[in-house]
């Protein structure tokens, strides 16, 4: 699986993408990965890669490219207080679901445009905070998302109006979500509120709690990684882009 940077232009600049591809001469449908709030590293680089040898073309973005270039975030010293915790926290607050909405449409453009995907139908997946992003896109661009992830996402459902939970009426793919069982970040009474705006808009969905595990489970360089657990999500995530797309 071949995987090259393509510069994206944005209305804010221009985001470096990593899209993972291969020279099988095919137009497959597409995945974006909405990465965590550690960013781009090994560790996700390897999520995007598996995702694309079971057939598909995923772009993996570089959702922090307004700070500027910056050396990768270790999450295990990240997620400690430190210098790294807060260089870590000034880009997280540098974005937000309107700035990321807005680049997901240069995204979804530069899917549409190359000619080893198939744009019909594309699916995308969040972890942490990409699960908010996954989210407003599935309600932004419900004509071209047919299946969206999220896994121990924060902020689904809030108070805020640019809530993704909001979008849910808009919403046409079928959407996944994966919650931590023991999370800070999710609360139960934002689970309640996520699940009754989809059931009451009728989304195909399924809210799977997994149970004993920790914000971060899905990717194996956290301190809350699960090994049990991610590969529960890779079943999930998988069937539902084999389902949808």
């Amino acid at each position: 699986m071949d995987s090259q940077i393509v510069e994206t232009p944005t209305k804010d600049g221009v985001a470096p993408c990593h899209f993972f591809t291969s020279a099988d001469g095919q137009k497959r449908p597409a995945v974006i990965v909405f990465m965590d709030a550690y960013g781009i590293r090994d560790a996700l680089l390897d999520m995007a890669g598996r995702i694309a040898t079971n057939g598909y073309r995923v772009l993996l973005p570089n959702l922090y490219y307004r700070s500027g270039p910056a050396r990768p975030f270790d999450p295990k010293i990240a997620s400690q207080k430190g210098p790294e915790q807060d260089r870590m926290r000034a880009m997280f607050t540098s974005i937000n679901n309107k700035l990321v909405t807005q680049d997901t449409a240069s995204f979804l453009d530069f899917l549409e445009r190359e000619p080893s995907v198939d744009a019909r139908k594309i699916g995308c997946v969040g972890y942490c905070m990409g699960g908010a992003f996954a989210l407003c896109a599935a309600g932004t661009f419900p004509q071209k998302i047919a299946a969206a992830a999220s896994l121990h996402g924060a902020r689904l459902a809030t108070d805020q109006p640019d809530s993704p939970h909001l979008l849910a009426p808009a919403m046409r793919g079928e959407i996944y979500i994966g919650i931590a069982g023991l999370d800070t970040h999710f609360t139960r009474e934002e689970k309640q509120r996520l699940e009754s705006a989809l059931q009451s808009a009728r989304v195909k969905h399924t809210l799977e709690v997994y149970a004993g595990a920790k914000h971060g489970f899905a990717i194996n360089d956290t301190l809350a990684y699960d090994k049990q657990a991610a590969e529960l999500h890779w079943q999930r995530i998988l069937k539902l882009f084999a389902d949808n797309l």
